[in-house]
C-alpha cells in the first residue's frame, strides 16, 4: 500500500523558513510526479508546487521566488523549501503524488497533512 509520510510543519514568525519533507514508501513501480497542496479552512485545496520525474517544476504564483520544491528519486521523497513567509502562508499543507503501482495505471495518493502557522 502506498503512503505518503509528511514532516516539518509548525510555528513561526513571519520572514522566517521552514522546510517540509514528504516520503512515499510501499510497493510501487515508478513516481511520476510529486507536489505540495494547501488548504485554509473553508476555501479549496490550492497547487503549491509541483515536480515531476524529468524535474520540470511548477509554483503557485503566490510563493514564486519564496518557495523551492525538490526531490530525491532514490529516497522517493519530495521537500519544500519555505523562505519569507507571511501569514498568508498559514494553511495545512498536504504532499501529493502521481505514482505508478504497477505497469498501465497511475493513481493521485494523498499525505495526512502538516500544519504551518505563520505569525506576524
Amino acid at each position: 500500500q502506498v503512503r505518503l509520510l509528511e514532516s516539518g510543519g509548525g510555528l513561526v514568525q513571519s520572514g522566517e523558513s521552514l522546510r517540509l519533507s514528504c516520503e512515499a514508501s510501499g510497493g510501487f513501480l515508478r513516481i511520476n510526479s510529486m507536489a505540495w497542496y494547501r488548504q485554509v479552512p473553508g476555501n479549496e485545496r490550492e497547487l503549491v508546487a509541483r515536480v515531476n520525474s524529468a524535474g520540470t517544476t511548477n509554483y503557485a504564483d503566490s510563493v514564486k521566488g519564496r518557495f523551492t520544491i525538490s526531490s530525491n528519486i532514490a529516497s522517493k521523497t519530495v521537500y519544500l523549501q519555505m523562505d519569507g513567509l507571511n501569514p498568508e502562508d498559514t494553511a495545512v499543507y498536504y504532499c501529493n503524488a502521481n505514482i505508478a503501482p504497477r505497469a498501465g495505471s497511475f493513481f493521485y495518493y494523498w499525505g495526512q497533512g502538516t500544519q504551518v502557522t505563520v505569525s506576524s
